[in-house]
């Protein structure tokens, strides 16, 4: 059945979740979402880019709110259809992130007069690899679509904006040694105790805490993978540790790096990033975010994790997570997401679109 913009957006949400759209299979979801906002929305120009489909008004207003949503999921686990259990509704995608996506489709079926512009976006790729993510092709094809004066992503965040998201690195600590049979280890130089030592500074690691806009971001250095041994009779030769860094926005992925070759220093180690994205700062003293903030009560916190809010960071547009969904149940099989929240970000987001 066509999905129903004007229904109860706990009822679109089913209706979302209803439509399997794992990763790289969103064609069948993105038809439907098109055809519904073509045939059930006024006064928008509407456009399709792969499996992403782009929306907007051009009424002149003062400023401009982007909604946007990943239309992905990440593989199912017998939990699609969905199903209601008393105020909950249970699915694939529930939480991260169609409720979210059901909330910004309905308003913008709904109002009638918004006091700003808006740009509803609902892109597919986001739960893989950043390479694929069809919100970075938006960007490189069609960039005049990402211009707003604060852009809100439906990503699971519990009703509270969480503004912002830190900063990841990951590096591969490397130490090496010389091989010898176990029975002669005076022979040989172990390289996976060499990794002792690194163990020990991360173990040790001081994470530190900093307040951006009001919001406390709190950092961690982690060990979250060993690699080494040869067999269970040789002294291994080499061996490493890949460490990830999740880091405040205040610094930057050269000023990350930095810190983590400053913890290690003085270790027989060689230190090689394989992967880092930026944070984004939460911009929360821009006028249409301090709005949206004061529309929400004031019930802001710092979004732990990365999320495609550093994309709008980066191209100098205040960002922030907003959704229904709990952070904690995604990706779960019982993933679910309460009926209520979905109720109180679209009367939340209504109120602030139309003040």
């Amino acid at each position: 059945m066509a999905l129903d913009l004007h229904d109860d957006p706990v009822a679109l949400t089913a209706a979302l979740v209803d439509i399997p759209s794992e990763s790289r299979h969103e064609q069948r979801i993105a038809d439907e979402i098109e055809a519904a906002l073509r045939a059930q929305t006024h006064g928008f120009e509407i456009v399709r880019n792969g499996d992403a489909v782009l929306a907007r008004t051009n009424l002149g207003r003062p400023s401009r709110v982007l909604l946007a949503g990943h239309i992905d999921t990440v593989p199912a686990v017998d939990n699609v259809p969905s199903r209601m259990d008393g105020d909950e509704l249970h699915g694939c995608g529930t939480s991260d992130m169609k409720s979210g996506d059901a909330v910004f489709l309905h308003l913008a079926a709904t109002i009638a007069e918004p006091s700003h512009d808006l740009t509803v976006v609902m892109y597919d790729c986001e739960e893989i690899e950043a390479s694929a993510n069809g919100l970075g092709r938006i960007e490189r094809e069609l960039p005049d679509w990402l211009q707003a004066d604060v852009a809100i992503l439906g990503e699971p965040s519990g009703g509270y904006i969480e503004a912002g998201c830190q900063g990841t690195l990951r590096v591969v600590v490397s130490a090496t040694g010389t091989r010898a049979h176990s029975a002669r280890s005076w022979l040989g130089d172990n390289a996976i105790h060499k990794l002792g030592a690194v163990l020990d500074r991360l173990s040790g690691y001081e994470a530190r805490s900093v307040d951006i806009d009001g919001c406390v971001y709190r950092e961690g250095l982690s060990a979250v993978r060993i690699d080494g041994g040869v067999a269970g009779n040789v002294i291994p030769d080499a061996a490493s540790v890949t460490v990830n860094f999740r880091f405040a926005p205040d610094r930057s992925v050269e000023q990350a790096l930095a810190h983590v070759h400053e913890i290690l220093d003085g270790l027989d180690v060689r230190i090689d990033q394989t992967d880092a994205a930026p944070g984004a700062l939460p911009g929360l003293g821009q006028p249409a975010a301090a709005k949206l903030v004061e529309a929400a009560g004031g019930q802001v916190r710092a979004k732990y994790g990365w999320t495609d809010v550093a994309r709008f960071a980066a191209l100098g547009i205040p960002a922030v997570n907003y959704g229904p969904g709990d952070p904690n149940l995604a990706h779960r099989a019982d993933e679910h997401v309460q009926i209520g929240r979905i109720t109180a970000a679209t009367d939340m987001l209504r109120a602030y679109l139309t003040a």
